[in-house]
């Protein structure tokens, strides 16, 4: 009934807009099959709209979004607004089985939420299978009317969407992987704005070009929708100064090179400080662990106005794709804008202070190729997906669908980031942390060596946090924190954990509700690397889960 009564003063204001300013944009996704051509391949896929990447959400900071999703595929599907809160509106997050069941064939359902407090990019994807490989879009959330950025104004502003691309249908490559119990098969190739570019045999098929005029700024808003990869991202002759990531503001700094992992936005000011000229974009991975990886670089061009097509392009060399010490003075110089109108509000005194060690595992599997299976935990406990949304069952109080008592620590200490213990197996369930309304969290998380040391985007729905602390080898609990920066530290919504390190992270749980926290690895999240906080209600309903829906799908 809540949520019916806010829309309802929603539509209200808009009927006269001399007394209030319209604040609720509608969109409606058609989720439907098409097919799509990429390196000289033809398959069907999954897209919103008909297009790939999907269409481009547009609100301003405090409004309301109303998304009724389609389902005219003969997939299950979930949509997530990656990084945005969602205030006391859990239902409308988006992971299946987790806030939601998933809407199914021939069904639909109305996502509604409140842009609060967030102005920036981010980004919506399918939350369940593979989907997100096609189905991905932006969501730019603009400043308030007449409030300008904290930065020079651009002249233009241009998304930059990265991705991967298999020739196969990917359901099948990781259906084929979770029955061999092996790693699935690597994309043939990276994308920008849904094309492979140049480098590809198939050049026919064209790629995406950056037009600018000599002189102007251009803000460009970059997302990192990849499956499996940390990406680089490259344009040759030019250099980027970096102003937001996961939207929220950072000091300003300038680089040639921008490093994102899956999840991840960054906004940057680019000048066309040149008078014409056709010049490569890149994106290529960084892996700096033994495993494999799709080395395709993708590619697109920045081209001049007035330039000739038949003009040379200035080219660029990627990083090596093991550029440890690049990837570091990226990310070591990211920090919070800290300004008197955006202060960075790092939690100081902890309620909890909790260890969460992720990595990899084996454990025995009959049906698989070897007979065993490749799996990945946190804490030693693979998650398992339940059958039945987890917010319900925290809502209307149903046992059965999981257990409150994750452990806040690991079950046994060793060397984390030298040689692991001998067994490699792993617990199973469907674990969640518990925490008391505006409780202060921090979190280690700690990479482990088991198989091999691996970087892990993490991804925490329904908060911001603060990144305080980040290292390689062993967190040390007495030394590490006192080098924590508690005054500026980057403010995300997805971070990279470091192959062999630890990060610490500190946010305030004051959103009540079911949240994820999973590695943005698919392959990872697949094999089981994902967990869930639950946050109970405050005092009185602006501090509570605002009742279900009455369209909320059903399992």
């Amino acid at each position: 009934m809540e949520s019916w009564l806010r829309v309802v003063l929603v539509i209200v204001s808009c009927l006269f807009p001399l007394m209030v300013e319209c604040r609720v944009r509608h969109y409606h996704f058609n989720v439907v099959m098409k097919n799509t051509t990429r390196l000289c391949s033809t398959k069907p896929i999954v897209v919103v709209n008909g297009k790939f990447p999907g269409p481009t959400l547009y609100a301003r900071e405090d409004d309301t979004v109303l998304v009724r999703v389609t389902n005219h595929v003969h997939y299950n599907v979930t949509i997530h607004w990656h990084g945005v809160k969602q205030i006391r509106t859990g239902w409308s997050d988006g992971p299946a089985y987790v806030t939601q069941c998933p809407i199914q064939p021939g069904q639909n359902y109305v996502y509604n939420f409140t842009l609060k407090g967030q102005r920036g990019t981010l980004w919506w994807h399918a939350h369940i299978l593979w989907l997100r490989s096609t189905v991905h879009g932006a969501i730019v959330i603009l400043p308030k009317r007449g409030v300008p950025y904290p930065f020079p104004s651009p002249d233009k502003e241009v998304i930059v969407i990265l991705a991967e691309w298999w020739k196969s249908d990917t359901e099948a490559v990781i259906n084929q992987a979770m029955q061999s119990g092996v790693a699935p098969n690597v994309s043939d190739s990276h994308l920008i704005n849904g094309h492979p570019g140049l480098l590809s045999n198939c050049t026919s098929e064209g790629g995406f070009t950056l037009n600018v005029d000599s002189g102007k700024t251009f803000m460009l808003r970059v997302i990192n929708a990849a499956l499996n990869e940390d990406l680089f991202f490259k344009i040759a002759g030019h250099n980027f100064t970096v102003v937001e990531v996961d939207a929220t503001y950072t000091k300003p700094f300038s680089t040639d090179t921008l490093l994102i992992t899956p999840g991840q936005t960054t906004n940057v000011l680019l000048t066309a400080d040149k008078s014409s000229g056709k010049y490569l974009i890149t994106i290529s991975p960084f892996v700096d662990a033994p495993v494999a990886f799709d080395n395709v670089t993708g590619t697109a061009i920045l081209q001049y106005a007035g330039t000739l097509a038949a003009a040379a392009t200035t080219l660029v060399k990627p990083p090596p794709q093991n550029s440890s010490q690049l990837a570091n003075n990226y990310i070591t110089s990211l920090r919070s804008l800290n300004s008197k109108k955006y202060p960075a509000k790092v939690p100081l005194k902890l309620d909890h202070s909790l260890m969460f060690t992720v990595g990899l595992g084996v454990n025995p599997c009959a049906g698989c190729s070897n007979g065993s299976r490749v799996v990945a935990d946190i804490n030693n406990f693979t998650f398992v997906m339940p059958t039945f949304a987890m917010l319900q069952a925290h809502y209307f109080n149903i046992s059965g669908v999981f257990t409150d008592d994750f452990p806040g620590n690991p079950p046994i200490t060793f060397n984390y980031s030298g040689n692991p213990p001998s067994n490699l197996q792993t617990n199973n369930g469907t674990k969640a942390y518990r925490l008391a309304y505006n409780a202060s969290v921090q979190v280690v998380i700690q990479d482990t060596a088991f198989l091999a040391p691996e970087s892990h985007p993490v991804h925490l729905h329904g908060f911001n946090f603060f990144q305080v602390g980040r290292g390689l080898g062993n967190f040390d609990a007495k030394n590490d924190p006192k080098k924590f920066n508690l005054v500026d530290p980057i403010e995300r919504n997805t971070i990279g954990v470091p192959a062999g390190g630890w990060i610490a992270i500190r946010f305030i749980a004051n959103n009540p509700g079911v949240w994820f926290l999973h590695c943005h690895f698919e392959v990872h999240t697949s094999w089981g690397l994902k967990m869930a906080f639950v946050v109970d209600n405050g005092e009185g309903p602006n501090e509570s889960l605002v009742p279900p829906p009455h369209d909320l799908p059903s399992c």
